[in-house]
């Protein structure tokens, strides 16, 4: 219904804890935002391994009941929107396997770019696939190693992969964190009591009371075990490669990520983009509930008064029963509603996070001039998105971004607004300070940081079919 990047997917894991169940669905019930697909928690009893999945939301899957089944002090969950692979039960995570190594269960956030490859090659050799996540090659490698130890033939396993990976791991008696090494997607640590705790964002964390610890880094694989909490680093090092979007839009405003505060960073992309982008105007207004950071950020700086002149309907469900005659403006009004007193006759900066294929945001501006508003002027806290992303985002074909294929000027009489304005890429680097270089920006510029294993165009032209 919404004209967004969706969310990728959201991953927790517990160690040494009486009530990891219960502590895993409400680490789960706080990463929501990150995936509305499907939903899995997968437990240890020390002995055996014991999974539960099903496609829904957190809090309408799992009941007291379905957590007590899952019994033990370690568990792994994952909540999961599908950029790789179908929507369906079938590819719900956690995945579980029983191989020549034990019982292992598996939760991954992000995307491997050279899955395909992988597959084919394994295929070739025998391997029978049950799912048609990328996930799934991770296992097959895995328990295909003639490795010593687990620990071993996770790394073999993993060093055969290239993309953007967060996976958090289960076995009978450890809970294992990897993080790739350039270090894509966010992943931290955590400590409540003894327990051990890895999860997508902090705030999980703050949920159940824990205390983050710090990021796992680029690289690093932490095994929390009966003996304590071991990290190794076996993988070399690669080009700092965190995704901006996380700060842009994906992270809830209350977590930390890659050590920067989400809410500090996007209200200081409203007051950047309110020094590049200054315009006359009466009240600013965000899109919400992402653009509500960016846009206090911009009414602090430009001194125009902040107003909430969209409201949010917070009760919508996935499917709703459109009316037979027609409303104007109907999908986006289910979602969001105009306040008349604040718009009529006022001339509005109108924030939001960003601008995918324009066409929410054309319905929200002419809803708002048709709530009174005399001027629209749309602001968005990044750059235009002009390229596709590979690392663990749902992201439309490169020929949907309207930003890839229309002028400044043409997207803004599509919006049909008074003026537009998007973040330069500098202004948006210059919030992250010092750490500037160690950004993904492939969706504003189209150079990718990890090459992909075929012919670039040609793998461009096949993924992009993940997408139609």
């Amino acid at each position: 219904m919404f004209d967004k990047f969706k969310d990728e997917c959201g991953i927790f894991g517990i160690f040494d804890h009486p009530e990891a169940a219960n502590l895993t669905y409400l680490g789960l019930y706080a990463l929501q935002h990150r995936g509305q697909e499907s939903v899995g928690i997968a437990s240890s009893d020390g002995t055996r391994l014991k999974l539960t999945r099903a496609m829904g939301h957190v809090a309408d899957v799992f009941d007291e009941s379905q957590l007590a089944a899952l019994p033990g002090r370690a568990t792994i969950g994952h909540v999961r929107y599908s950029t790789a692979g179908d929507s369906g039960l079938a590819n719900a995570q956690p995945l579980l396997i029983d191989c020549a190594h034990g019982q292992i269960a598996i939760c991954h956030n992000g995307n491997l770019v050279n899955a395909q490859e992988l597959r084919d090659a394994l295929v070739a050799r025998g391997s029978i696939f049950q799912t048609t996540s990328d996930t799934e090659v991770l296992l097959h490698l895995y328990a295909r190693s003639r490795a010593a130890t687990r620990e071993a033939a996770l790394v073999e396993a993993v060093s055969q992969v290239q993309g953007a990976f967060s996976f958090i791991l289960l076995t009978k008696d450890s809970v294992i964190a990897v993080r790739d090494p350039h270090g894509f997607r966010p992943l931290v640590v955590g400590r409540l009591g003894d327990a051990s705790i890895f999860c997508s964002e902090t705030c999980a964390l703050d949920l159940i009371g824990a205390t983050y610890e710090r990021d796992v880094e680029p690289g690093e694989v932490l095994i929390a075990g009966p003996g304590g909490t071991r990290s190794i680093r076996p993988f070399p090092p690669a080009r700092l490669s965190h995704c901006i979007f996380e700060h842009v839009y994906f992270a809830r405003p209350d977590s930390l990520v890659f050590g920067e505060s989400v809410n500090e960073v996007r209200t200081a992309l409203g007051r950047v983009l309110a020094r590049e982008s200054a315009v006359e105007a009466d009240v600013v207004v965000p899109v919400p509930d992402s653009g509500v950071c960016a846009a206090l950020g911009y009414a602090e700086e430009s001194g125009i008064p902040f107003n909430m002149g969209l409201i949010r309907n917070h009760y919508v469900g996935r499917t709703f029963i459109e009316p037979r005659q027609s409303i104007r403006h109907f999908g986006v009004r289910v979602k969001l509603n105009p306040v008349r007193s604040i718009l009529e006759g006022k001339r509005v900066v109108l924030v939001d996070d960003s601008i995918v294929r324009g066409t929410t945001s054309r319905k929200l501006v002419r809803m708002v001039k048709a709530a009174g508003a005399r001027e629209v002027h749309m602001r968005i806290s990044c750059p235009p998105t002009v390229s596709p992303c590979f690392y663990g985002v749902d992201t439309p074909r490169r020929s949907e971004l309207i930003a890839a294929t229309h002028s400044l000027e043409e997207i803004r009489t599509y919006l049909d607004a008074d003026s537009l304005a998007y973040l330069s890429l500098d202004g948006l680097l210059s919030t992250v300070g010092e750490r500037r270089g160690s950004y993904c920006t492939s969706c504003y510029t189209g150079e990718y940081p990890v090459v992909f294993p075929r012919d670039e165009q040609a793998y461009l032209q096949l993924a992009l079919k993940l997408y139609e």
